[in-house]
């Protein structure tokens, strides 16, 4: 990004829904975060919208058994990876879109007569989650097979830049998300993924995205990391992890300086959470979660310029009452807080 883009808190999703009507997801989009809308994912209406699964058309060798997905390596294996790499050469993701039955809600949301936004978001899960999701003939994460790794990356890379060239047609300023809950479990035993192999594969994905960037962890992991890359937004789960991006200070001064963004993940995505909230309530707790940085010397007005507002992750697991309920409750935070703070 080459220059400060200040969102000032405007709201907008992660992207999954707890619906299993697409034109109804996607009308309360519109409704909500007419802004900055977000295509929802809808993994209630099918296991294809499981958010592994939901990316995986088409990659070399790849099985899918009900709600696991695997690779194998057909006869045919060698030419569908050849067919992959030619592809990325030459910049041409059209072999692997994403079609309406992985993706309802995309393909609904292209549709849906509304003003056109200012700016429209997508996401894609990252390559560090995809490929210890995604296993190999020995159940083992297709992130520990250097060459499946890399042509996970690769195949990414082309899923995200596809969605893009179809986001484009609502409006011309996009900004895909890539998706990274596996990065909470970097450095445990459990995930023996080394710091620079993390970074490669995701700068992967990010080149072929030629609007803002982002990620999103929804869970406490080592932002410096990420903080060092080439992302546009960082978006974290403020809500009940502010206290770990609290711990980098000066890296979040210096990702500040240079332009980008803090996503806040301020309203809950639990439903028992949700309900003893307020608008009052979520507004001292963001307060509070920036509180550390302004002590730090960051003002809090350009905490808020550069900032935008979400759910703390997808909204799949509530009910669709409480999600509306979540919607509400971001769109009148992002009011108030504009209003006090921007023009």
């Amino acid at each position: 990004m080459s220059s400060k883009i200040e969102f000032g808190c405007l709201p907008t999703a992660i992207g999954t829904m707890p619906h299993t009507d697409p034109e109804e997801a996607c009308s309360l989009v519109a409704k909500y975060l007419p802004v900055l809308p977000a295509w929802p994912q809808l993994p209630k209406r099918s296991n294809l919208e499981n958010m592994y699964i939901q990316f995986s058309e088409g990659f070399p060798g790849a099985v899918l058994d009900g709600d696991k997905i695997y690779v194998e390596r057909p006869a045919d294996f060698d030419s569908q990876l050849e067919q992959l790499y030619t592809a990325y050469l030459e910049n041409n993701p059209d072999s692997y879109a994403i079609s309406a039955e992985y993706a309802a809600g995309l393909h609904a949301f292209l549709a849906l007569k509304q003003e056109p936004p200012n700016m429209v978001k997508g996401q894609i899960t990252g390559p560090i989650s995809w490929g210890l999701c995604i296993t190999d003939s020995e159940h083992r994460g297709i992130l520990y097979d250097e060459l499946l790794a890399e042509a996970a990356a690769k195949f990414l890379r082309l899923k995200a830049m596809w969605q893009e060239r179809f986001l484009s047609t609502i409006s011309p300023d996009t900004i895909i998300f890539v998706d990274e809950p596996y990065l909470t479990s970097l450095g445990s035993a459990f995930v023996a993924v080394p710091d620079e192999q993390v970074t490669v594969l995701l700068e992967e994905v990010f080149c072929g995205i030629d609007g803002l960037r982002g990620v999103h962890c929804c869970g406490s992991t080592d932002w410096s990391l990420l903080l060092r890359s080439s992302t546009d937004v960082l978006s974290f789960d403020a809500y009940n992890y502010a206290d770990s991006l609290s711990c980098y200070p000066a890296e979040v001064e210096a990702f500040l300086e240079r332009g980008s963004t803090i996503a806040w993940g301020i309203v809950p995505n639990d439903e028992e959470a949700l309900a003893g909230e307020s608008l009052s309530s979520l507004y001292d707790r963001l307060g509070e979660a920036m509180a550390p940085f302004t002590r730090d010397g960051i003002p809090f007005k350009q905490l808020v310029a550069q900032g935008l507002l979400t759910p703390s992750c997808g909204l799949a697991s509530v009910s669709p009452e409480a999600a509306i309920q979540a919607l509400e409750l971001l769109a009148e935070l992002s009011v108030k807080l504009r209003s006090k703070y921007t023009i």
